[in-house]
């Protein structure tokens, strides 16, 4: 049993390609029609649901290794005029002693060899990247670097600062995220769509000063969303239990949320929370959250707003398997500090004081048969649960039943029509 994984523009042709597949590997083809996060990321969930032993992933693809299945990918051979490429790196780089490490979208690799044969006996210090998929068998060598499923060599004296990036791609978040991760590098792209060659005009510094203000937010915070943003990708649980206990220690609150691809309608339903974390993919973290009634950071960003001992140096980090324990950027916890000894720290953005340091982990939760405690002679039982005080606080909390409270009458035709026109708009009700 395979499933078979295609993004929605190339769900139409998905019936023919099962129905080829199973006549000539007589195994059982099923088709994912919707994919529960991005269509980047193996949607391992779907494939559990049908048994699935192996999925074939088709179209774009953002290379995160998976937890449980074996994962084929089928990235597509969109078209490219290397010729076209080609001239248009000549003229971006001129100098022909220019060390620059050339990456592309998935959708082109297939053409990388011959623009490759084209361009080394020109530029003897260009380095092409290779696509991998699943992380590297051992420590990488220091020289080399392995990561966004791309691996390449690092041959500059003083690494990969000294080095530019030329895109082989369309504009979009891939484009994205190798620029916040790379930023000390400058980078140029090849849109194969228009056939142009550009230097990339996005002000880095002003996109990473624009996510150090939501890491202003995020210390502002007291209650915290996070998003589940992937199910398959390696170290999700991971990463979401260290995510939990971070906040516990920053003394904030937390609520684990999994609504499926994030929205503004999804998200405006949790007003209680100050800000989301979202955990996903590489590529999916970057969320755009201009268009959301509270901020979307990243498990990064998270991290430098509670950690006190991270700080920031410059380098961004875009995959959250960087931060957990025995990774490459994991940063301890520092002890806690005593409130009484902690100095004081003021927001940038309300101007008031607020908590820095990290406090002691809470007592560990009673069992549930004690977590209840008598209110009032009465006998009243309540449990003291923030979710529940801020909608007591709400003018509008909702359809209330009202049981006993409202008078029992026939039931009578109500208006019909849609709520633009409806049928007796315009005549006076008698």
């Amino acid at each position: 049993q395979v499933a078979l994984q295609f993004p929605d523009e190339l769900l139409a042709d998905a019936a023919a390609v099962a129905a080829r597949m199973e006549a000539a590997t007589a195994a059982e083809m099923y088709v994912l029609g919707d994919t529960t996060y991005g269509s980047c990321c193996v949607d391992e969930v779907a494939a559990e649901h049908v048994g699935a032993e192996a999925v074939l992933h088709y179209g774009p693809a953002c290379l995160s290794p998976c937890r449980k299945l074996p994962v084929l990918h089928i990235f597509g051979q969109q078209p490219l005029d290397v010729g076209r490429c080609a001239e248009a790196f000549r003229e971006l780089y001129p100098d022909r002693q220019s060390r620059v490490v050339v990456l592309s979208d998935v959708v082109y690799a297939h053409a990388m060899g011959e623009l490759e044969q084209r361009l080394c006996p020109e530029y003897p210090n260009i380095v092409f990247s290779r696509v991998v998929c699943g992380d590297p068998p051992g420590p990488a060598p220091p020289r080399e670097v392995w990561r966004f499923g791309r691996q390449f060599p690092v041959e500059a004296p003083g690494g990969l600062q000294d080095c530019a990036m030329f895109y082989v791609g369309a504009e979009g978040l891939a484009l994205t995220s190798f620029m916040l991760t790379w930023n000390c590098c400058p980078f140029s792209s090849f849109d194969p769509a228009t056939g142009c060659g550009r230097r990339e005009t996005l002000n880095v510094n002003r996109a990473l000063m624009r996510r150090l203000y939501l890491v202003e937010r995020a210390r502002d915070a007291r209650v915290v969303g996070i998003l589940v943003g992937t199910l398959g990708v390696v170290g999700y649980l991971a990463v979401l239990q260290h995510l939990r206990e971070l906040l516990q220690q920053a003394g904030k609150r937390s609520y684990t949320l999994a609504v499926g691809k994030p929205n503004p309608a999804k998200l405006a339903n949790f007003l209680e929370v100050d800000i989301f974390v979202l955990v996903a993919c590489a590529q999916n973290s970057l969320l755009d959250s201009s268009d959301f009634y509270r901020p979307i950071v990243t498990p990064y960003e998270l991290e430098l707003a509670c950690n006190p001992a991270r700080e920031w140096t410059g380098n961004y980090l875009t995959d959250f398997r960087d931060l957990l324990p025995g990774a490459c950027a994991h940063v301890e916890l520092p002890p806690a500090v005593p409130a009484a000894e902690a100095v004081p720290d003021i927001s940038l953005i309300t101007g008031e004081m607020r908590a820095a340091h990290l406090c002691d982990p809470l007592a560990p939760q009673l069992p549930p048969s004690t977590t209840l405690a008598c209110r009032d002679q009465t006998r009243a039982l309540a449990e003291i649960s923030p979710a529940a005080s801020f909608l007591e606080s709400r003018s509008w909390r909702g359809l209330e039943q009202q049981l006993g409270q409202t008078p029992v009458s026939k039931a009578v035709q109500g208006r019909r029509g849609i709520a633009i026109a409806y049928e007796d708009e315009g005549r006076k009700q008698p």
